[in-house]
């Protein structure tokens, strides 16, 4: 969706000045980010209504996109179905916040909108099998076909490490996704095999055994193909991309997807995969294989064992 095209200069303008009015306040980093990416879809139908003033946004407007387009538009990232009652209130909590941005920048008043939350289903997350993980590391090294000539040679084997070790932080070490954007250099102690989580929920900080075939994989990733996508050498997040930046969530969830579709795994590809079903199927194999339930907590980060206690339904599930 940011990828959508704005042409208005008026839009353009405000997507970033709501940027910053987020930022000011206070906002999460995460939501500073997203919001303005919902709301460039609002904008984008705008201009395709041929509305490319800001006096032209209004309430009926508004409640069309989010009825007959956003609650009718397919899933662009699964190329499946229509978009989760959690995505869409994602995007009804982006349209509500610019509103009041709106407002309380004294550019213009929408009327109430009186859209309605959308109820989410109570769904199981998603797990892997251990099969089913190695079929995604063996995915890694499964180029795309008759993209040879688009990049350089070094290219796709580099991007096979790189995928090798985001598998190894997020299934192997079990992190959340913004913290595994927040890995830098100095944060894994190579000699006793742990990474020390900074960013952890809550500012709390952490350190995460990791094993000797993950250690292998963040090594291979750090060595052989990190200096091939460096520019300056001054980037001290670890996972970077092909332009020497900061890796984002969403490349991350679409490098997981692709390894997902080149596993040609019919049952694999049914499944909604994230970021989060590989920190869900860490924490389900290892009270499989026997590790107590306080240890695994420690291993997540949980502040309490109720949350811990999930991958027990989830294992009687998969067991089931």
């Amino acid at each position: 969706m940011k990828r959508l095209p704005i042409k208005s200069p008026a839009y353009r303008y405000i997507e970033k000045s709501f940027k910053e009015w987020l930022d000011v306040l206070g906002y999460a980093e995460n939501t500073v980010y997203a919001m303005p990416i919902y709301v460039r879809g609002l904008l984008n139908y705008m201009e395709q209504k041929g509305k490319t003033a800001l006096n032209q946004i209004t309430r009926d407007l508004i409640r069309e996109y989010y009825y007959s387009h956003l609650k009718n538009r397919s899933n662009m990232l699964y190329h499946a179905g229509g978009l989760s009652n959690g995505h869409l209130n994602k995007h009804l909590q982006a349209i509500y916040k610019f509103c009041d941005y709106l407002r309380q920048s004294g550019r213009i008043i929408i009327a109430p909108l009186n859209i309605t939350w959308e109820v989410r289903k109570q769904e199981t997350p998603a797990v892997l099998t251990e099969e089913e993980i190695k079929q995604l590391y063996k995915a890694c090294d499964l180029y795309p076909e008759g993209t040879q000539h688009r990049k350089p040679n070094w290219f796709y084997p580099t991007m096979a490490l790189r995928d090798k070790a985001m598998l190894a932080i997020y299934y192997g070490c079990g992190l959340r996704r913004n913290e595994g954007l927040h890995i830098e250099l100095n944060d894994i102690y190579w000699d006793k095999q742990l990474l020390c989580v900074r960013k952890g929920k809550n500012y709390k900080e952490r350190f995460v055994p990791i094993s000797k075939a993950g250690i292998k994989h963040l090594e291979n990733y750090l060595y052989d193909a990190r200096p091939l996508l460096i520019k300056k050498n001054k980037e001290e997040l670890f996972f970077i991309n092909e332009r020497g930046k900061p890796m984002q969530g969403q490349m991350m969830l679409l490098r997981l997807n692709q390894l997902v579709a080149r596993t040609e795994n019919a049952l694999l590809q049914e499944k909604s995969i994230g970021l989060h079903t590989l920190r869900h199927s860490i924490a389900t194999h290892l009270l499989a294989n026997g590790m107590k339930l306080e240890r695994i907590k420690d291993f997540l980060g949980h502040s309490s064992l109720e949350s811990t206690q999930l991958y027990t339904h989830l294992l009687e599930i998969e067991g089931s």
